[in-house]
């Protein structure tokens, strides 16, 4: 017959074998950008992507400036790609790299343009017929172009509800395999001075993705909150759902959003219709170490700035922060990309990643 002080004893017995076998599963390590940074002053109007070239190089995309610069923080100075040539960038609008090559993506041009990672001009990729005009966003290993087709809008606006596609295409362009559909943008329906038509929430999220040497996609869904990975073969691995607290819009990110228009355009800017809640994540991006990178959303008083890095396996590997109004551009497996708007332009600071 068991007593109270046995079944006591036993209980105690199971706490310690559950902590033996390991439990619940620890954290990932918080990582703070702290300490000196170096440093590149420049006159850039924008910087909307950035690429890992290497050693202390990097490469920024500017499309307002229409041009594409190399920073290199070994003596901190500033080269143009295509620097000398007669028009090398019209309407730049996409930066990536893959193996040897940086890709440039050109609208007005309609091309691709490929350099070299030491900045040498090597070719130009006209837009394929089969695409109908769009280029490529990214490319593996084995030389397979990936493109997304956003569903066209329609005269009110409707056909936005469908899904966008990424469609995989061999190096020649002969034939395309959809390999992902991407969540439909969150819309409303509002009134307008040509009727009703829909329109995209404002702060409302969409899902983003990428792609490795090796021919795995990654993407980043906003409202299951989760980073899916889908192999080269095929086989989809989804990832967990990230652990991430709730912001509801605030009058101070309306005011804020209202602030971007001119006068002249703030009451047509009243009417738009806005998301109730924050997406999860702003932006990702593949870091130079092949994980996931997700800019975290943040409430407008706060001054850190939030990332999380996402593994291979679709997991939560660390959390990294730091302060200022800053924005990490691109990685390396031991430094962070950061540009901070300043009156003469972007700044750009590279940090030193601590061991985790």
């Amino acid at each position: 017959m068991r007593t109270p002080h046995t079944s006591r004893l036993a209980s105690l017995g199971a706490l310690l074998l559950a902590a033996g076998c390991g439990g619940r599963e620890a954290p990932p390590p918080d990582i703070a950008l702290t300490g000196a940074a170096d440093t590149i002053q420049t006159t850039l109007f924008e910087a909307t992507a950035g690429a890992w070239l290497g050693g202390d190089r990097w490469a920024v995309l500017s499309p307002a400036d229409k041009r594409v610069v190399i920073l290199d923080f070994s003596d901190r100075s500033l080269v143009d790609l295509g620097e000398g040539m007669k028009q090398p960038f019209e309407g730049p609008f996409s930066l990536f790299t893959m193996g040897d090559g940086l890709y440039v993506g050109d609208w007005a041009l309609r091309q691709l343009t490929v350099w070299s990672l030491n900045g040498q001009y090597a070719a130009a990729v006209r837009t394929p017929e089969i695409t109908n005009g769009t280029l490529p966003r990214a490319r593996d290993g084995q030389g397979n172009w990936y493109v997304q087709f956003n569903p066209p809008p329609g005269p009110d606006g409707g056909g936005k509800r469908d899904s966008a596609v990424v469609v995989r295409f061999p190096l020649d362009f002969s034939r395309g395999d959809t390999i992902l559909r991407l969540s439909p943008l969150d819309l409303a329906e509002v009134d307008g001075d040509a009727g009703r038509r829909y329109e995209r929430r404002v702060f409302s999220g969409e899902d983003q993705w990428g792609v490795l040497a090796d021919g795995s996609v990654w993407v980043a869904r906003v409202y299951p909150n989760r980073v899916d990975w889908l192999t080269p073969d095929g086989k989809l691995q989804k990832g967990q759902k990230l652990p991430d607290r709730v912001f509801t819009i605030t009058v101070s990110d309306r005011e804020a959003f209202l602030r971007k228009f001119p006068p002249e355009l703030r009451s047509a800017a009243e009417k738009v219709p806005f998301s109730p809640v924050k997406p999860p994540f702003d932006a990702a991006f593949t870091g130079g170490d092949g994980n996931v990178w997700l800019e975290k959303s943040r409430v407008i008083p706060d001054t850190v700035r939030r990332y999380q890095v996402i593994g291979r396996n679709g997991r939560l590997l660390q959390a990294i922060a730091f302060n200022g109004y800053g924005y990490a551009l691109a990685t390396s497996p031991d430094a962070v990309l950061v540009k901070e708007v300043q009156p003469e332009g972007w700044r750009f600071l590279r940090y030193r990643r601590p061991p985790s």
